[in-house]
């Protein structure tokens, strides 16, 4: 019997529901905003990736060759990708663009829980605004749209002025160590690090701007940072709109990519992966051929969300099940279509079961039973029946309609 490729994953119709409904949460939030959607195709050419990351990440991608030879990969990310549509297609479009998305990457990585090779983001990129404003409307935004979800998680924000300031006289291969080490809050590592440069002095200095919750304490740490009055903005900003956040200036998200304000959302139930979004401030259309532009942007890891929504993301839909005899299935053909008129889910036996088996089987999938038999046929009125209570009451269709959609409305 053949299985889905491995780190993969079916989903059946609950799953299904559950997802798309946060799905629909996230994309209500980003349209309140007026960030509107793009979509770019599942593969682009190999080099779009390995210009940005280098020959190494080709380890963990779906690569391939096409008929023609070319080199292709399929998508480990999506803002590469949206960053070359806007050259290709919006370089002279007004600004700023305000684009979303929502779509699948792969990446070839060994599979745990919340990591998959297979997995969606919902993902937010605002470009060529290059303001301290711009900078906090894109983690407002972020809030808003984790709020949505229901997820419970801790937003952290930095910068990344502050640790370059403080290592601006080592060279960048070893930055890019370093920051790997704060990030990860590998003290004992840093310090060997620096004893080998014989920069001893500088571990009590990271060490404490990455820990420091005062923003103008780590300001008299880093020293003269040319960024200082955005920073201060931004935060103040972050501040006035009443986001919860906390400061953390050790968050290293590629010292090449990102240039200014960084910031990533966890989890507070999924454990040693429970990353669910990350982003910042960045500058990449210089890479492929376009201008100089700033751009500021996050994707939300869809896949993780819904592991740490857990069943609170299973919100089940009412469902009216049209139970009737053979002398009410003509007018039960008509209250269907009625109930369906209204939005509301429902269904009818196709399997030729007789009345009790219908009620049986609706019990089991939906939330009324909508009763027609021969009196109702004949009256024009519905016998419904609320499967949960067991309450029972001939009505009007129109009643009847109220009340399930009623229901309905509540969730």
């Amino acid at each position: 019997m053949l299985q889905k490729p491995r780190g993969t994953r079916d989903f059946l119709p609950d799953e299904m529901e559950a997802r798309r409904a946060v799905e629909w949460r996230l994309r209500d939030v980003a349209r309140r905003w007026g960030y509107r959607e793009v979509c770019t195709p599942e593969f682009e050419d190999l080099e779009l990736f390995t210009m940005r990351s280098g020959e190494g990440i080709i380890g963990e991608m779906y690569v391939f060759e096409d008929k023609g030879g070319r080199k292709l990969a399929l998508r480990p990310e999506i803002t590469a990708a949206v960053i070359r549509m806007y050259i290709n297609e919006a370089k002279v479009a007004p600004k700023p663009l305000r684009w979303c998305y929502f779509a699948d990457c792969f990446r070839y990585e060994r599979p745990q829980k919340g990591r998959y090779r297979q997995f969606w983001q919902f993902g937010v990129e605002l470009i060529g605004a290059d303001t301290a404003i711009a900078d906090a409307e894109v983690i407002m935004l972020a809030a808003d749209m984790l709020n949505a979800t229901g997820v419970r998680y801790e937003l952290k924000v930095g910068h990344l002025s502050f640790v370059k300031n403080l290592l601006k006289d080592v060279e960048p291969a070893l930055q890019r160590t370093i920051r790997a080490q704060l990030d990860k809050k590998d003290f004992e590592g840093l310090k060997a690090t620096l004893d080998g440069m014989n920069r001893p002095e500088l571990a009590e200095s990271l060490m404490t701007i990455v820990s420091c919750q005062d923003l103008k304490k780590a300001f008299e740490i880093a020293g003269d940072i040319p960024e200082r009055e955005r920073i201060e903005q931004t935060m103040g900003y972050l501040d006035a709109a009443g986001v919860r956040y906390s400061l953390n200036l050790g968050i290293a998200r590629g010292l090449d990519y990102y240039t200014g304000i960084v910031f990533e959302g966890f989890a507070d139930n999924l454990g040693a992966e429970n990353q669910i979004l990350g982003g910042g401030v960045y500058r990449l259309a210089h890479l492929f051929g376009g201008d100089d532009v700033a751009s500021c942007g996050f994707a939300i890891g869809f896949d993780r969300v819904m592991v740490s929504l857990g069943e609170t993301a299973r919100t089940k839909e009412t469902v009216a099940a049209i139970v009737c005899t053979d002398e009410g299935r003509t007018r039960a053909l008509a209250v269907a279509r009625a109930f369906r008129d209204a939005g509301i889910r429902t269904e009818m036996d196709l399997m030729g079961r007789g009345f009790g088996a219908q009620l049986g089987h609706a019990a089991k999938s939906a939330t009324f039973a909508v009763i027609i038999g021969q009196r109702e046929a004949a009256s024009g009125e519905v016998t419904l029946k609320n499967l949960q209570s067991g309450e029972q009451k001939t009505i009007t269709l129109e009643a009847a309609l109220a009340e399930v959609g009623a229901v309905g409305s509540r969730g």
